[in-house]
């Protein structure tokens, strides 16, 4: 006895196919796996209007038939008749969202190329109604060239009229398929196709549909998004400055303030020292630059909100996809922007395991927010507060700068990775773009209180820690009267022994302190140049006294050199931490803290011999 003939549900995640599934087969389903994967394997019978038996599969959810799981693989085997002992379907029922259609059509032709039998289901059909879009499903089923069907599954709308049009296309089970070098892979190509169909079959789309799709027009336009892009970027490390200074002067104020009413408080002594240089000076350097790192995250979780960032990502897929990334790369390296920590964690969502080792690697050259006050110090102390013209501010222009080399030294890293020790095929990406919403106040200000919590609670432990060690290794043993105490401590014997790896490139001996314990955190070089101007009497104030100083001190060349080592130099241990947990060992994080090490050395060299050369 023949068995039945076989048809296969198959569409994108989130089209509602379960739903659709249920409804065709009711309690007749089977659950299973298919043989030599762990990919779930889901039938069930359908009866077709004449009483033919037909089993009904519910392909897993995939974007593409170029697959970058076993999920994908899975559903791409099936319907071109390669997974194992299953059957070639007898026809596809190809379920797509009515309200994301331009996005479900990709796959859809992608589909209906392969030449087997096919019946497109338009899903949630009232979903897109009620959101003011009405599409018309004969113009679509011409437009295609397969007949098409609006289905409610969830209240078994169109089901008795699908199941018809299968009957017309089942017919003794024996089909075949068309050469796979037939079935389009340009995504560029099959997204203006689908656009193109979608427009065609349109028949009123109003409100904040067409709304969204104008300002779409701009903001996914190949010339037009990037540079939009590229702008919103610039508005925000400009803020950074021009917005931040208010609320740090204050801040700053009430450091001095607590620190002058201690010193008046306590006699002199070593206790007082500790107190005042090691806990208000040390964290409070730090503490002085939240507003800087709140207006950051402002404008992060503000994208994020207005389902801006994932448009973000489609644009940027194209540039990372010419250096061997997909764009499922885009978010981690986003999330690297707050703490690299999150974003390694965060490539758990890459299948690809050459991708996902890739963006692990180059995770910790995108600008943490603990860069920041590095940058702030530096780009305050030696970049003039001026504007360069349409007020445009130059020290904004710097920030914006130095953002944009760790994003393309990431870019040449990965490059260089993919082609070497990461080496391996290119996975494509697909996405589906959410609609655009006005952020909620409520949610934007959660996230700011929780950036805000975290960094305090990072200020009173890990910065604190450091910062008390570090003024106890500066103030011990006491120099005798007539000796340098920076030279006759111990932070400064240990500092002596780096000076000779970091003094070709410019570093000065306060340098040398500094960098030590920033490889616990970054932030705590702001507290350590701190403490080290502080123990000479030559810096009473963090910010501003501290720039100060800096600048009368410090050579330009030598701060530029400041700048482009913190830009590259390998994150705090607790990324080097994560990294070996999410690689399984430690050949991979070492291997990032050499490369990231030579990176450092030789970027702050170039600078500086640059600079240098240059007269500056």
């Amino acid at each position: 006895m023949n068995p039945s003939p076989l048809v296969a549900l198959v569409g994108n995640p989130n089209a509602g196919k379960s739903a659709l599934f249920n409804a065709l087969t009711g309690a007749r389903q089977k659950v299973g796996n298919y043989p030599g994967v762990t990919v779930e394997r889901k039938s069930g019978r359908l009866a077709l209007p004449d009483g033919r038996p037909v089993e009904l599969v519910d392909l897993p959810g995939t974007y593409s038939l170029d697959p970058v799981s076993p999920d994908e693989a899975v559903t791409r085997d099936v319907v071109m008749g390669k997974q194992g002992r299953e059957r070639l379907p007898a026809a596809l029922v190809i379920v797509v969202d009515a309200s994301n259609l331009d996005n479900h059509l990709r796959f859809a032709l992608q589909l209906i190329a392969l030449g087997l039998p096919v019946v497109l289901a338009l899903n949630m059909y009232d979903m897109a109604e009620r959101d003011g879009l009405k599409i018309d499903a004969e113009a679509l089923s011409r437009e295609l060239g397969v007949p098409v069907v609006a289905t409610v599954a969830v209240r078994k709308r169109g089901i008795e009229e699908l199941k018809a049009v299968l009957g017309t296309l089942v017919g003794n089970g024996a089909t075949t398929i068309r050469s796979s070098q037939h079935v389009p892979t340009d995504i560029a190509a099959l997204q203006r196709r689908a656009r193109s169909i979608s427009l065609a079959a349109t028949v009123e789309e109003h409100g904040a549909r067409r709304w969204m799709h104008r300002v779409d027009s701009i903001a996914l336009h190949p010339i037009f998004g990037p540079l939009l892009l590229a702008a919103l970027m610039f508005l925000m490390f400009q803020a950074v400055f021009s917005w931040a200074q208010a609320p740090m002067d204050m801040i700053d104020a009430g450091k001095t303030a607590l620190g002058a009413a201690v010193e008046k408080a306590l006699p002199e002594g070593f206790l007082r020292t500790l107190i005042v240089s090691g806990v208000i000076e040390g964290v409070g350097s730090v503490v002085v630059f939240l507003p800087q790192i709140l207006i950051l995250f402002f404008f992060i979780l503000l994208l994020e909100a207005t389902g801006y960032m994932v448009r973000a990502a489609f644009l940027m897929d194209r540039l990372m996809a010419g250096v061997g990334l997909s764009g499922r790369a885009f978010i981690p390296l986003l999330s690297s922007f707050a703490c690299a920590i999150p974003g390694i964690m965060a490539t758990r969502t890459i299948d690809d395991p050459k991708d996902r080792l890739t963006t692990i690697l180059i995770a910790p050259l995108m600008t943490c927010s603990a860069r920041l006050p590095v940058y702030a110090v530096i780009i305050g102390a030696f970049i003039p507060a001026r504007d360069v013209g349409l007020g445009i501010g130059l020290q904004g222009l710097v920030l914006f700068g130095l953002y944009i080399v760790g994003i393309l030294t990431a870019m040449l890293a990965a490059f260089v990775l993919r082609r070497t020790v990461a080496k391996g095929a290119h996975s494509g990406f697909l996405m589906e773009l959410p609609k655009y919403q006005w952020p909620s106040v409520r949610d934007i200000a959660i996230g700011l209180w929780t950036r805000a919590t975290i960094f305090l609670k990072r200020a009173g432990t890990i910065i604190l820690s450091v910062s008390l060690a570090l003024c106890v290794l500066l103030n011990l043993p006491k120099a005798p009267a007539g000796e340098n105490q920076l030279e006759y401590s111990i932070g400064g014997r240990i500092a002596s022994v780096i000076d000779v790896i970091v003094k070709p490139i410019g570093f000065n001996h306060e340098m040398s302190v500094a960098i030590i314990p920033a490889m616990a955190a970054r932030e705590v070089a702001v507290s350590a140049l701190a403490q080290v101007y502080a123990i000479q009497g030559e810096g009473e104030d963090a910010d501003r006294a501290l720039g100060d100083r800096l600048h009368g001190k410090w050579p330009l060349p030598t701060a530029l050199a400041f700048l482009m080592w913190f830009a590259y130099a390998p994150q705090c241990m607790s990324t080097i931490a994560v990294m070996r947990r999410e690689t399984n060992g430690w050949k991979w994080p070492l291997f990032a803290l050499g490369y990231l090490f030579a990176l450092a050395w030789l970027a702050a060299g170039a600078t500086f011999w640059t600079a240098t050369a240059l007269g500056l």
